[in-house]
């Protein structure tokens, strides 16, 4: 009975690791010279998606990852790669606004506030991407986040009609960076739940124009 047991633990350990790997491996192979680190390579386009994060750790101190998606997004407008930048992310309370406190520091930053839009809808990558497409009516976009997002983001936006590319803000490292790479293993995951299943994203809405 125990080396049953084992026997099937064994099996399904093999098979999530197996399904990881795929996931994984599949998405990076199919978006392959699609993400970029120097603004001399990186081709011109429209509008730069930046997805959102918190500005702040659980810990309460400096969210990196938020800082350096910061930094690329004006690196990119200020070298004439972009026009505008659409904002994505969670509005999920009235405490708690990522597109909103972005466009606030993007404006810091000498952006002007009428080269922006906010999308308070993208609560996911998925809900991101197929919005800029359906809402904002973008036929292409540059997505601006780490390379392991932007690779997840411009895969889901080209199965569902959206050319992309990414700019790869920079990555962290140490224990912080490692939690959100393991969470990466589980998202690239979910990336084909959803497209298996045709998940749609919780809200439409009305069309908006960007120019």
């Amino acid at each position: 009975m125990k080396k049953r047991i084992v026997r099937v633990f064994l099996l399904l350990a093999t098979a999530i690791i197996l399904v990881l790997f795929i996931s994984t491996f599949s998405i990076q192979l199919l978006t392959s010279g699609k993400t970029f680190y120097t603004l001399n390579n990186i081709p011109k386009n429209k509008v730069g998606l930046v997805l959102g994060t918190s500005k702040r750790l659980t810990s309460g101190k400096p969210n990196p990852y938020y800082h350096n998606r910061i930094s690329a997004t004006v690196r990119l407008y200020d070298a004439g790669k972009i026009e505008y930048i659409l904002v994505s992310g969670d509005n999920a309370t009235l405490y708690y606004n990522e597109p909103y406190t972005i466009k606030k520091d993007l404006i810091k930053a000498g952006i002007p506030e009428n080269k922006i839009f906010l999308d308070y809808a993208g609560f996911r990558t998925l809900d991101s991407m197929v919005r800029a497409k359906y809402v904002f009516g973008l036929d292409s976009v540059t997505v601006i986040s780490q390379k392991f997002h932007n690779e997840r983001a411009i895969f889901l936006a080209e199965r569902k009609g959206l050319h992309a590319i990414g700019f790869n803000a920079k990555d962290i490292t140490g224990s912080d960076g490692l939690k959100v790479r393991l969470r990466e293993y589980g998202a690239r995951v979910k990336v084909f739940i959803d497209l298996t299943f045709n998940t749609q994203p919780k809200f439409y809405g009305k069309k908006i124009e960007i120019k």
